[in-house]
């Protein structure tokens, strides 16, 4: 079996996937909170408890899809044909979930459990068959890590439109009234995530196929959670993944409740950017540049230990941030851009060394298992931003917040550390797992060379 060097198309193909996906992901993880208390009138701790008591079906929808899409078979491979068959629920559940229909206060919640539910078993049918496509669109390892680098590039991409385009939008197209323009707004984010993935689907191929796969359930489980590395390697992406959510569903809280001094809050920054835009756009053009330096610095410096230089990093960039003072906007945003150049690199590393774990399955335990291995680090991702998307409720309903009042000191504080010193704590604790990691270069080699000789008998 050649090494089958993917094109050009097939990168960006495959990479636009991602991007779809974070046409929503990252719109609920910057604004799901925020609409949720300050538009559609939830208060913070029934929205925060809501965000987590829904992560019990993904603990069962998650591994059930790995395990589901793993023993497809279609002409069209294991994994491609649900970027077709999920793309059109997906979007009309995430318009859903933005409705925003006027009911009681327990209407309101039961809707936001539903609607939150449903699309999120949606995110989980497309994106578990999604990312697993990446293990099976090529044999080497280098090529993988292009395809991730891309990835995550596009990833960059989506969120970064959300960022620049959707509190505009949102003013725009809901003339003052926020829960139209957050209605209309996921629209054209919906109808371009169906665009997004069906290209994904036309322009990618995959090229290992494995024997049918005819082990039990028990097996496959069995042999993932004896995969150490793999087991270090989700619990390292739940902690870091908590840490950004918080962060991000902190963002307007943040900037609308603490940095007021001497700026307009709905004053353009650029362009078109107000303070909101500006910030998460600039922010994601770091994690552009750190998401494209990846496979070059992964090919300087063993994965495990540039991963955890990085969460350090990044950890250290929120600290300092706690000592920002409220007029000190532009300095928010040079640490904020920082902190997402090391994400980008945390984040891609994440999912190339997620496939890294699958051949290593692969070579240890004999079975393939590329859905299963990716649906439970696919958990890893939900979990991680269910809670840090969650977290700012608790911490706000403790430190006292009232939604669309003048806050009190206390309130403040929790704002502040919600955005800088917890999530920190996230960071530094993924860094301290990623010390156990065992898959590194020369162990990868042995592994790629083992399984093309099995592949070719």
């Amino acid at each position: 079996m050649s090494d089958h060097k993917l094109s050009f198309r097939e990168k960006v193909g495959y990479g636009l996937g991602d991007m779809a996906s974070n046409f929503y992901l990252g719109f609920f993880g910057i604004f799901l909170m925020y609409y949720y208390t300050d538009v559609f009138g939830i208060s913070p701790a029934a929205a925060g408890f809501m965000l987590l008591i829904t992560k019990i079906v993904d603990a069962i929808s998650d591994p059930a899809m790995g395990l589901i899409a793993d023993r497809t078979e279609t002409k069209w491979g294991k994994y491609r044909p649900y970027l077709i068959w999920v793309a059109v629920p997906y979007a009309i559940l995430g318009y859903l979930l933005f409705l925003g229909p006027d009911l009681s206060p327990f209407g309101k919640l039961a809707f936001a459990y539903v609607t939150y539910t449903l699309v999120m078993l949606a995110f989980t049918a497309i994106n578990v068959p999604y990312s697993a496509l990446l293990a099976v669109i090529s044999p080497s390892a280098e090529e993988r890590a292009k395809a991730a680098q891309y990835r995550f590039v596009f990833a960059s991409i989506g969120t970064l439109t959300v960022g620049a385009l959707a509190t505009p939008l949102v003013k725009l197209l809901g003339g003052g009234d926020e829960v139209l323009g957050f209605r209309l707004t996921i629209i054209l984010f919906a109808v371009l995530s169906i665009a997004l993935f069906w290209t994904t689907f036309f322009t990618t191929k995959e090229r290992i196929r494995p024997p049918k796969h005819d082990s039990s359930v028990k097996d496959d489980l069995k042999s993932l959670a004896k995969n150490i590395s793999w087991v270090l390697l989700v619990l390292c992406g739940i902690l870091t993944i908590i840490g950004l959510a918080g962060r991000m569903s902190s963002i307007m809280y943040y900037l609308k409740y603490y940095m007021v001094s001497g700026v307009d809050e709905s004053a353009r920054v650029f362009l078109w950017m107000d303070r909101m835009a500006f910030l998460t756009s600039v922010g994601m053009l770091g994690q552009l540049v750190g998401a494209l330096l990846t496979p070059k610095l992964a090919s300087l410096f063993e994965k495990r230990n540039l991963l955890i230089i990085m969460n350090l990093a990044h950890g250290v960039l929120l600290i300092a941030g706690y000592f920002v003072t409220p007029d000190q906007y532009f300095l928010t945003v040079v640490l904020q851009t920082l902190g997402m150049f090391t994400f980008g690199i945390v984040i891609t590393l994440l999912f190339i060394m997620y496939t890294d774990c699958t051949e290593y399955g692969e070579w240890r335990f004999g079975k393939n298992t590329a859905g299963l291995t990716v649906s439970a680090s696919m958990f890893s991702l939900k979990s991680g931003t269910a809670i840090g998307g969650a977290l700012p409720g608790f911490i706000l309903a403790a430190f006292g917040f009232v939604a669309n009042q003048v806050q009190t000191d206390s309130a403040l504080h929790g704002v502040r550390l919600m955005f800088t010193v917890l999530p920190a704590v996230f960071f530094f604790l993924g860094a301290l797992v990623m010390m156990g990691y065992k898959i590194d270069r020369k162990m990868l080699r042995q592994i790629e060379a083992d399984l093309k000789e099995r592949r070719q008998t």
